[in-house]
């Protein structure tokens, strides 16, 4: 193993060692005032070299680390109480601190104290010999190997013989192996026996990213931890307290932007920030402060207030202020893929704030979701929110993959102004369906001939109506050559049937005036109260009314209720405004003590039971079920109970039969068990 020391090591060879990386962001002691100027060098000498933000306040201690607080207490307890495992896997995204952590566990397990005679301890002193060569990354006892580029079996048989001698300079010899992930199946399997049953002074510290890589075989012998995310507001803190200690001035929006960008890693959100210092170094000099708006330029982000102007364009269908907006944000350097990212995310938040208004009073919610994404939730509903998501997140593949970004974002957003006019499925259903012809019969002024008879009574011997064996013909087109039929629906006793129709001549389509969708008529029961909630889309208040409310009483305009624990405080206010804003009158709804009627789902409940006990009970069933003993019956539907499993309030609309149907054979009668038989 001297061998792979020195490799390790090369700067031993007679070159300076480097500064001390600690000791750490928080809690430094105060150095006395002669020490605090740094000692006069020659005026040739080499300036020092900078070191990144990222290495310049890496943690040094447990308490330095931020985020990670289940498993700082977890480690403090086990050091504790003298519960040190002999081997630890440490996962998670990049930069969230676990090759930091290995460290900190081997300064623990290794330092003796100021005087000497201190034994492991979780707050290493950071001043005794070991602690200084381990922060100085020359301790002899501490290997770090990089398991990317080191993966054979080979480098694992040199850890594992290193493993028979005792510690030449600390109390316990600590393999730190960075992600363990890449290596070779053989040298996993050559690790497992020494990695179970590892000597006294052993203890073996691996980091990886991908931990489903891993073999089980060897998490099951290693007690895992898996590091967080560090949220956006620890980093916010974080960021602004190095930024002090730098002499740096940066907004609070700029710092948002660069934790918002750094997506929970301490090491990226550091990178960031030592750019965006560079960025803005003409401002720091002269005093100023930096923005939001260069950290964005930075970012290549276009800035927060376009992307809600945009979001709010495409949804108002104004493709003339989307492509305008989008102009100005790539003019001054934003990626378009980037911009529909942030419209996607912007979309998410706003889908959020719809489902659940209370979190518009969270603290970790920025000024402007507070605001604007709070207004655009209420303006926008879920089904035009959904399909603004869905085609952003194909927009966002397509970008990617198009020879011209800029010119592929147009299209995405001039796609999203086009739909936002476009009614929804059930909108359309219901346009249908209120139209004075049912949306089902023809048009005024369309033939109404036999189906594969061409308009005006064509006999079948003319040119245009000439067919063989049932099929259609093909009419001459003047020029010697033939035209294929074209394929025409027709209306025949309310459903579309195909037919293959001759060439007409182009006759200009009668204008078709949209029918607007009546108001719907002023709900007579409680039932009809609750259906009308559910046709409003609002999906929540409707489970809350459906399954936790009981009816005291009910007449039109006026609703007493009592409400099960649990329920929100806000659901009357919100059925009231949904009411009156579906029957444009003025509800009063109110709150009482008495028991009041089952919910709506408890009767359904009670319905579909008494019917389940009446198939139980019929003749035929119970024949089944003696002779077939291990039978069951399944799931009972009566398929004339409404959504709620209650029978209709009301006689349901007679059908009858059209003029021109034609009788049922005997076969195809349906059965009724009921009736007399012969």
């Amino acid at each position: 193993m001297s061998d792979t020391t020195d490799e390790q090591f090369p700067h031993d060879e007679g070159l300076p060692s480097p500064e001390p990386e600690g000791p750490g962001l928080f809690g430094e002691p105060e150095l006395p005032a002669q020490a605090a100027a740094p000692p006069p060098q020659p005026i040739n000498a080499p300036a020092t070299p900078y070191r990144v933000l990222a290495r310049k306040y890496r943690p040094t201690t447990f308490d330095d680390l931020i985020g990670q607080e289940a498993m700082v207490r977890t480690l403090r307890n086990a050091f504790a109480l003298g519960r040190v495992a002999h081997a630890f896997m440490l996962t998670g995204v990049r930069g969230v601190g676990k090759t930091t952590t290995a460290r900190i566990i081997a300064r623990a397990l290794n330092c003796t104290g100021p005087d000497g005679n201190g034994g492991p301890t979780a707050d290493p002193c950071g001043v005794c010999p070991n602690c200084v060569a381990i922060l100085n990354d020359r301790h002899p006892d501490v290997l770090e190997m990089d398991a990317a580029s080191r993966t054979g079996v080979d480098d694992v048989r040199e850890i594992i013989e290193a493993t028979r001698f005792r510690p030449m300079q600390g109390r316990m010899k600590v393999f730190i192996i960075d992600e363990v992930h890449m290596l070779s199946r053989n040298a996993f399997n050559a690790l497992l026996k020494t990695l179970e049953e590892p000597p006294a002074q052993v203890t073996f510290i691996f980091a990886t990213t991908e931990l489903r890589k891993v073999p089980v075989t060897v998490l099951s012998r290693c007690q895992r931890f898996d590091l967080r995310r560090v949220p956006q507001a620890d980093l916010v803190g974080l960021f602004a307290r190095i930024a002090q200690k730098e002499q740096v001035r940066l907004s609070d929006d700029a710092l948002a932007l660069i934790a918002r960008a750094a997506d929970g890693s301490v090491r990226d959100g550091l990178s960031l920030l030592d750019q965006a210092i560079a960025q803005g170094s003409g401002l720091t000099e002269e005093g100023g402060e930096i923005g939001a708006a260069i950290v964005s330029d930075m970012l290549g982000l276009a800035d927060r207030e376009v992307v809600f102007d945009l979001l709010d364009a495409v949804l108002t269908g104004k493709p003339d202020v989307a492509l305008a907006l989008l102009d100005a944000a790539y003019a001054r350097g934003a990626d378009p893929g980037l911009v529909l990212g942030d419209m996607l995310e912007l979309v998410h938040v706003i889908s959020r704030l719809r489902a659940v208004p209370s979190l518009g009073d969270s603290a970790d919610m920025p000024e402007a979701e507070r605001v604007r994404g709070t207004h655009m939730a209420g303006a926008f509903a879920v089904p035009v929110l959904m399909r603004a998501w869905q085609m952003l997140v194909k927009g966002v593949r397509e970008v990617e993959t198009a020879p011209d970004r800029r010119a592929a974002a147009d299209m995405v957003l001039i796609r999203l102004c086009y739909v936002a006019d476009l009614p929804s499925p059930e909108d359309l259903v219901k346009r249908l369906t209120n139209a004075p012809d049912g949306g089902g019969n023809a048009r005024a002024g369309t033939s109404s001939a036999p189906v594969g008879v061409p308009p005006g009574g064509a006999s079948a011997s003319s040119p245009s109506a000439q067919s063989v064996g049932g099929a259609a013909a093909f009419t001459p087109d003047g020029a010697g050559g033939y035209e294929p039929p074209r394929l025409r629906m027709v209306s025949s006793g309310g459903m579309a049937v195909g037919a293959m129709a001759q060439p007409a001549p182009m006759v200009a389509a009668p204008a078709v005036v949209p029918v607007e969708p009546s108001a719907p008529p002023l709900p007579r029961t409680w039932r009809e109260a609750v259906a009308l909630v559910k046709d409003q889309r609002e999906a929540i208040l409707h489970g809350q009314l459906r399954h936790a409310a009981h009816l005291i009483s009910f007449t039109q305009g006026r609703i007493v209720l009592r409400f099960e624990r649990g329920v929100p405080g806000d659901v009357i206010p919100q059925l009231r405004r949904v009411l009156n804003r579906a029957t444009g009158i003025s509800w009063q709804i109110e709150t009482g003590v008495e028991e009041g009627e089952p919910t709506l789902d408890a009767q359904g409940a009670e319905v579909i039971q008494f019917r389940r006990r009446e198939a139980e009970a019929h003749p035929l069933v119970r024949a089944i079920l003696n002779a077939f003993p291990d039978a069951e019956l399944g799931e009972v539907r009566d398929h004339g109970l409404d959504d709620y499993g209650l029978p209709p309030e009301e006689p349901p609309e007679l059908l009858f039969a059209p003029v021109d149907a034609e009788p049922l054979d005997e076969d195809e009668r349906p059965y009724d068990p009921g009736a007399s038989q012969d």
